[in-house]
């Protein structure tokens, strides 16, 4: 409970003014008992003259009651809304933080659940649960000490079901807490083949495999009906023990108390107000189950939160950054590279230097680190210190948005926003004018697609740019690259999706962009980095050939070979 507490301390004022409402209203309501028992007595006693008064003092206290608990339940309801909103708010900045490990290691479909399930089960104990204990806590004093003055023995008596109760609630409070755990966990697994077939839906229909998702989807889905099944069972036991117990208390007033009132040594309008208190109690008791219930729920949620807010990336920038260099020069010293969890080495003793404004071509078959080297230069993983430096400044050193700010860099596999085409190419830099927009959408070699458009700018890609071809979304990631105008341009693979022609128009127009900045240029088409100034050859993660274009032809290795094999496949 220890999460929980400390978000309620943050709005300890307005939670502590929202009890203080509930706790007048549960006071008047504490005194309409005792004026039911006046109007009472004067009735056995046969006095009908204070009647009209007594029915002005409870028509007083309902309407001030009515307006109390509108502002209580404004106060408390409105906490937890306010303590979801920041949790909510921190638990999506922080996932944003996290570094890639971690999301190889986590499915989407858990983290939603988390910022789904889990945060709305924090919200009902922060309010609802709060709401309970206090009206609980308030009701049972009051009523206590108001039935201890009416008649001391049979306060006694109401509570010999107590020790009981405690003895319930503790038992099943626990049980309940690693059941809804479970339900949460399957809830995970749930939200995670969603999000799996309706992301690979096209595969699903290609390969004819609906069926088959749809049974793995019924299994985890009876799977989750099973846990809940298995925590109702609980709590369908827990609540009616309770309601069991606190009726035990009732009848045994009713049995004591008529004696009383039989025997002359209890007024009637005493009996009544009695029993009044004790169905005011009864409440109370009752409400045990569903405390336990929320405020368990709500600490496993809080647990299941605070085990992501414990997550430290991987990846952050350092105390005390070093100033951003104004040269871009790249460097690679003796960088040996592996991957976590991964023993053998995705790069191996790489020694490199790229000038600034050189253009660097990288070119390799399939798995030999080619798109590893690039994702060193902005930290998305981090190299061994040392190893990879900007401006002669290891890049570890530098403040990881400055970093990455100074590079703009296009992967194979370009995300699109389910946004228009000028939001996806905008994204860096949302101020943009329409003018920028469709000088980047030229230079990518897309501005006459775009026109030809229904919407224009306007058309809406679809979730992750489905209503494009491959080659239009590498393009749109292209232009987008190309509108932060950044000092570091990284293309990796980025036009492995566009015909020769198209290539051919693209490179053309980045000829000149690419002189004013330096340029690193992955490809397996040897046409991608033939006007390159250098070029490397990886195999194996290491770099087997180097220089330019034609001394890399003579030299008859593997760049040859490619670049005989595609001319081939040209002619």
């Amino acid at each position: 409970m220890r999460g929980i507490l400390r978000e309620l301390w943050r709005y300890r004022v307005r939670l502590l003014a929202g009890v203080a409402a509930l706790f007048i209203v549960d006071a008047l309501q504490l005194i309409a008992p005792l004026i039911v028992r006046s109007a009472v007595n004067d009735l056995v006693a046969g006095v009908g003259t204070e009647l009209p008064r007594y029915a002005l003092y409870l028509v007083a206290i309902a309407a001030v009651v009515f307006g109390f608990r509108f502002v209580w339940r404004i106060l408390l309801f409105g906490a937890g809304r306010l303590i979801e909103l920041d949790l909510r708010n921190r638990l999506y900045t922080h996932l944003l933080k996290l570094s890639p490990t971690y999301y190889t290691e986590h499915s989407t479909g858990d983290l939603m659940a988390h910022a789904t399930n889990d945060l709305e089960a924090v919200r009902r104990s922060c309010s609802m649960g709060v709401l309970l204990a206090s009206d609980t806590l308030i009701m049972v004093s009051f009523s206590l000490a108001a039935m201890i003055g009416i008649s001391p023995r049979l306060t006694l008596y109401a509570f010999i079901p107590l020790p009981f109760i405690t003895v319930v609630v503790m038992g099943f409070g626990r049980l309940i807490h690693r059941r809804f755990e479970k339900v949460q966990a399957v809830f995970s697994m749930l939200t995670e083949r969603v999000r799996e077939a309706l992301s690979g839906i096209r595969i699903l229909r290609a390969f004819a495999r609906e069926d088959g998702i749809a049974q793995a989807f019924g299994g985890t889905n009876r799977e989750y009906v099973d846990a809940n099944m298995s925590l109702v069972r609980v709590w369908g036991v827990f609540e009616p023990s309770i309601g069991f117990l606190a009726g035990m208390g009732t009848g045994l007033i009713m049995w004591f108390g008529g004696r009383g009132v039989l025997g002359g040594t209890l007024e009637l309008g005493d009996l009544v107000a009695f029993t009044s208190y004790l169905g005011m109690m009864v409440w109370p008791m009752m409400a045990l189950g569903w405390i336990v219930n929320l405020l368990q729920q709500g600490a496993a949620s809080m647990n299941r939160i605070e085990r992501i807010f414990a997550e430290v990336p991987d990846i952050q920038s350092p105390p005390r950054p070093a100033p951003l260099p104004a040269s871009t020069r790249l460097e690679f010293r003796r960088l040996t590279f592996a991957y976590p969890g991964v023993e053998r080495p995705a790069l191996r003793d790489i020694d490199l230097v790229v000038e600034e404004g050189m253009t660097l071509g990288v070119v390799g078959l399939t798995g030999s680190g080619k798109s590893t080297l690039v994702r060193l230069i902005p930290r998305l993983y981090d190299p061994p210190p040392g190893s990879v430096l900007l401006g002669g400044v290891d890049v570890r050193a530098l403040d990881l948005k400055e970093l990455r700010g100074t590079i703009g860099m296009v992967p194979q596999d370009v995300f699109l926003f389910s946004a228009t085409i000028r939001d996806n190419i905008a994204f860096g830099r949302p101020e943009a004018s329409d003018d920028e927009i469709w000088h980047a959408a030229r230079l990518a070699g897309l501005a006459e697609e775009i026109a030809t458009f229904p919407n224009g700018l306007d058309t809406v890609v679809g979730e992750r740019g489905l209503a494009l071809s491959g080659g239009q979304r590498q393009r749109v990631g292209i232009a987008r690259a190309l509108l932060l105008n950044p000092p570091i341009l990284v293309l990796d693979d980025a036009l492995s999706s566009v015909d020769a022609q198209v290539e051919e128009e693209i490179l053309g127009n980045l000829r000149g962009i690419l002189r004013q900045r330096t340029a690193i240029v992955v490809a397996h088409r040897i046409s991608a980095v033939r006007d390159a100034d250098w070029t490397i050859v990886l195999e194996d993660g290491r770099i087997v050939e180097q220089g330019d274009h034609d001394r890399l032809v003579r030299l008859g290795g593997l760049y040859a070979r490619l670049n005989e094999l595609q001319q081939a496949l040209i002619r």
